[in-house]
């Protein structure tokens, strides 16, 4: 059950909303990087303190990839810089984080830099950032001081049944977890095929990528992030210009290749990227493109990985 006290927390003043509850006030939708978000986070900070809260639990992350939907410009990192290592270990569904760390991740869901994700603490505290400066605070306690110090701090609170942003209003797109009898299965394939390409999505937004032989599936599965989504893909081509040269006109593709290194690297493009492309990719060793549709989007395989105990936790 997710907590029963929710309150929406916002600096729009109920009174400027019409008849629909669309504000139609002089506040803006950003953040003011200043007093306001500071009240936010000081409002949260006081919400966790009622519930008798100290960590929080991410879920569901993602980074901005190819598309940016904030209303203010991405910054490097996805604003996770010194929060997270560049590569975003420990930002994953599952990780702990104290609960400064927790603020601090509000903070960029506020500035809308390229982060987002869900803060809970089971079946006790959530938080989550919505388009626009929402923000929803549930609680399995009332919080009537936490209540009035948001009112304190210049900002509007009102009760609601539920988050808008809740987790069980989602619908699972994967439900097979990556067990043994999944790992069975991708040895099976490349014992036929020899070598395929394994996408690692260790949170939405980001993914690695890894050329699985019979010889390294091991070294590969053991460095695996935890509760990543699996999606495996017949291998990349060695012909690296007839994979250029089939590429469609009008329909974005993800362009994955491996450079002379050994590193695969990926990007979304379409027919306006296609020159430049070519240049950048002219010594890759092999390569491939992928759909992004939904109807051609047709890997061999695709799981998410259980936990230590073997129960799938990630919603994917």
């Amino acid at each position: 059950m997710p907590p029963v006290f929710v309150h929406r927390i916002t600096k729009y003043d109920p009174a400027d909303r019409n008849e629909h509850g669309h504000y139609t006030g002089a506040e803006d939708t950003t953040s003011d990087h200043g007093p306001v978000e500071a009240a936010y986070l000081a409002a949260m900070a006081a919400f966790a303190e009622s519930s008798g809260i100290d960590r929080l639990e991410i879920r569901d992350p993602y980074v901005t990839g190819s598309v940016h939907f904030g209303v203010e410009p991405s910054v490097a990192g996805h604003g996770l810089s010194g929060l997270f290592p560049p590569d975003l270990t420990g930002y994953h569904d599952g990780a702990q984080v104290s609960l400064p760390v927790a603020l601090e991740l509000v903070r960029v869901m506020l500035r809308d830099q390229g982060a987002w994700c869900r803060l809970e603490v089971g079946d006790v505290f959530t938080v989550h950032v919505g388009w626009d400066q929402y923000m929803y605070v549930g609680s399995d306690r009332p919080c009537a001081e936490a209540v009035a110090r948001t009112r304190e701090l210049g900002l509007f609170i009102e009760p609601l049944p539920s988050s808008p942003y809740a987790a069980e209003f989602d619908e699972a797109e994967v439900t097979e977890p990556a067990d043994e009898h999944f790992w069975i299965r991708v040895h099976a394939a490349l014992a036929s095929r020899h070598a395929l390409l394994l996408e690692e999505s260790h949170v939405r937004g980001a993914s690695r990528w890894h050329r699985i032989t019979p010889k390294n599936l091991n070294t590969v599965r053991a460095g695996l992030r935890p509760r990543a989504l699996l999606t495996v893909w017949p291998d990349l081509t060695p012909n690296v210009g007839a994979v250029l040269a089939a590429l469609p006109q009008e329909e974005a593709v993800e362009f994955v290749w491996e450079a002379q290194d050994g590193t695969i690297s990926h990007a979304i493009v379409d027919d306006t990227d296609y020159q430049e492309l070519s240049v950048h990719v002219a010594d890759a060793r092999a390569a491939c493109a992928l759909p992004l549709s939904l109807a051609a989007h047709r890997p061999l395989l695709c799981a998410a990985l259980p936990d230590s105990d073997g129960v799938l936790r990630a919603r994917w």
